[in-house]
């Protein structure tokens, strides 16, 4: 019988060679791959040319998407003035002064009077308010250095200030005096800051690892920026993109975070079967559930441009990239587990570690999907506010679509990520319990792992 409750002893003649996880260890360490989670097991080469010969052909069928499928650009379109389709530069506000609302017609107050409404009793209250207008010097493109005005109401839920850099929209088919707008403000110092904070503390605590995951995580940027988003317009399947883009991403991330090894092939492995299940799954309940893709301004105006896309297959794009994150951080966890429980005791067989890592694993499922869902709840947050403020009914606000998509986003991919616990955890229990290597690191004959108290030679 197997005992995972009871670790060799140090100096047991069973052991062999690789008594007390001392000197034997750390030699296959130095000879592996000392930048993974901790000191990993030495790996036969059967075992790596079997690993191989699963990831390299997906490697290649990865490279060969992203060749086939390079958009060389975002294509060019005429711009539309509508929404993010717009010209925008950089500005600065130079002045602002207060001004009645009355003298510059800033309030839009119904003809009749009617106050009855929301908006005749904010017009109203505009009117007899101050206004405050905004003097705009515009501090970019051709027209650097032109002012215009802008004027705010008090009810305005972005209020100018003088020196505040601002983003201004430019209409150049708009008659002079209002070619330019306020559109926003420029958040460009505060976000720097914030990402320099991020950065700093990642290397701080991660030091070397940090450094690898940020590099990851630009490298991520760089295939979502110039391949996938690119390749959807250029009118390429939104599903076929997104695969070949989140497998470029997963084999960039995990292979450059936690090393070239046979744990972290075990990840991949994992993380790619769970996302064909969430591909699957997000297919079949897109099209059962009748899911446009198509439910707000923004995807109507993508839609508007570039009627060739298909929103739906771009719904199922957003879940599998969406999704491939959490699933990174399980099925790496999950193999790591299951290897530092084989460290730990050697004799334990596949049956008991994966009995052992689908513990740990319950764990983080109930920690995760949680997570997940929350997250999920929290981007929508407004949305079932309004909801709420009309006192629908559950089963209303669940049949509108726009709830419909999130809730099968969430429960497709929290599908895929509990699925991915099982299937991480028997892949690694199978792979480090197999593994018998014929010789050590230095070329010593080593002898398997003891299974059932039986000594087992290398075959």
């Amino acid at each position: 019988m197997t005992s995972p409750q009871q670790p060799p002893e140090p100096h047991s003649h069973a052991a062999g060679p690789d008594h007390g996880h001392g000197h034997s260890t750390g030699h296959a360490t130095g000879h592996g791959h000392s930048h993974s989670h901790g000191p990993a097991a030495p790996v036969s080469q059967h075992l790596r040319k079997v690993i191989a010969a699963v990831l390299i052909p997906f490697a290649t069928a990865v490279l060969v998407g992203l060749v086939v499928l390079w958009p060389g650009g975002t294509p060019a379109h005429e711009r539309t003035g509508v929404g993010f389709d717009r010209q925008t530069e950089q500005g600065t506000v130079v002045s602002v002064e207060q001004v009645d609302c009355k003298d510059v017609n800033a309030a839009q107050v119904p003809p009749t009077g009617d106050t009855s409404t929301p908006q005749g009793r904010e017009a109203v209250n505009a009117e007899q308010g101050q206004c405050e207008k905004a003097t705009i010097e515009v501090t970019s493109g051709p027209e650097q250095g032109r002012t215009f005005t802008e004027i705010v109401q008090p009810d305005a839920p972005r209020q100018l200030h003088e020196g505040q850099g601002v983003v201004v929209a430019y209409a150049p088919d708009a008659p002079r005096d209002l070619q330019y707008s306020v559109t926003d403000v420029n958040r460009k110092l505060p976000l720097t800051l914030l990402a320099g904070i991020f950065a700093v503390a990642v290397v701080v605590v991660g030091r070397m690892k940090g450094v690898m995951a940020l590099i990851s995580l630009v490298a991520s940027f760089l295939v979502l920026t110039f391949f996938i988003l690119p390749a959807i317009l250029q009118g390429s399947d939104p599903l076929v993109v997104a695969v070949v883009g989140s497998s470029a991403i997963m084999l960039i991330a995990l292979y450059m975070c936690h090393g070239l090894s046979a744990r972290t092939s075990v990840a991949v492995l994992g993380t790619l079967i769970s996302l064909l299940l969430i591909g699957l799954l997000g297919s079949l309940f897109i099209d059962w559930a009748s899911l446009t893709g198509n439910t707000d301004d923004n995807t109507g105006l993508i839609h508007g441009l570039y009627p060739e896309i298909d929103m739906s297959g771009l719904l199922l794009a957003g879940i599998i990239i969406g999704s491939l994150g959490v699933l990174d951080d399980v099925t790496v966890t999950q193999t790591s587990a299951v290897w530092e429980l084989h460290q730990a005791d050697p004799r334990m067989g596949p049956r008991a570690l994966y009995r052992a890592g689908i513990r740990i694993g319950r764990d983080h499922i109930a920690s995760v999907v949680n997570t997940l869902v929350l997250a999920y709840a929290g981007a929508a947050l407004p949305l079932l506010l309004l909801f709420s403020i009309a006192q629908s009914s559950m089963g209303t606000v669940a049949n509108s679509e726009l709830v419909a998509e999130e809730i099968v986003r969430t429960l497709v991919g929290s599908i895929g990520l509990v699925a991915s616990v099982p299937v991480t955890t028997v892949l690694a229990a199978l792979v480090v319990s197999a593994d018998r290597p014929g010789s050590d690191a230095a070329g010593q004959p080593r002898t398997a792992a003891v299974r059932g108290g039986r000594r087992r030679r290398a075959k």
